[in-house]
């Protein structure tokens, strides 16, 4: 497993591509390290919600169009990935594991974040804003607040099941 990232190079990546990472950036970063990850396995990734959707960011110039840029989270992801496949998990079982519950989250929190965005842009010239403001942020807080308590309990299931299905395999 030597094609796996460490934790500070994760992190490293992380603290620079903040603003997100092209799907050929993953790629490369991946196969530089001899993991076998190509573009058509990284949508695949996508599309079963194993990683998240990108955001697509129009480039400078005259007709140059955009560009889909992911979280950087998902070189994490992906790693993880690798590493669960190296433990003979298949992507059925990755996908029903943690790293499906949190890619749901993230698309769940990303969509809530843009409605935030929206309603706070619009609550700006109400004659009530202050009063839409305070109920925004106390909505933001419950919220984040619920996310984490299904993100535990979600990470104590896909322990469990992952206990399980060790238990099977091994008797």
């Amino acid at each position: 497993m030597d094609f796996l990232l460490p934790p500070s190079e994760i992190g490293r990546l992380e603290r620079e591509r903040a603003g997100g990472i092209t799907s050929r950036e993953v790629v490369r970063i991946f196969e530089s390290r001899g993991a076998r990850l190509s573009e058509s396995t990284f949508r695949k990734y996508v599309q079963v919600g194993l990683l998240p959707r990108s955001r697509r960011v129009g480039r400078k110039g005259k007709h140059t169009g955009s560009t889909g840029l992911y979280p950087v989270e998902v070189v994490r992801r992906i790693n993880l990935i690798k590493r669960m496949m190296a433990e003979g998990m298949t992507l059925e079982q990755i996908r029903g594991s943690f790293v499906g519950l949190k890619n749901q989250l993230s698309d769940v929190e990303s969509g809530f974040s843009t409605l935030l965005a929206e309603l706070s842009r619009k609550a700006r010239g109400h004659p009530h804003r202050r009063e839409m403001e305070g109920e925004l942020d106390q909505a933001e807080r419950e919220v984040r607040q619920a996310l984490r308590r299904i993100e535990r309990v979600g990470g104590r299931v896909a322990t469990v099941q992952q206990f399980e299905r060790g238990r099977e395999a091994a008797g």
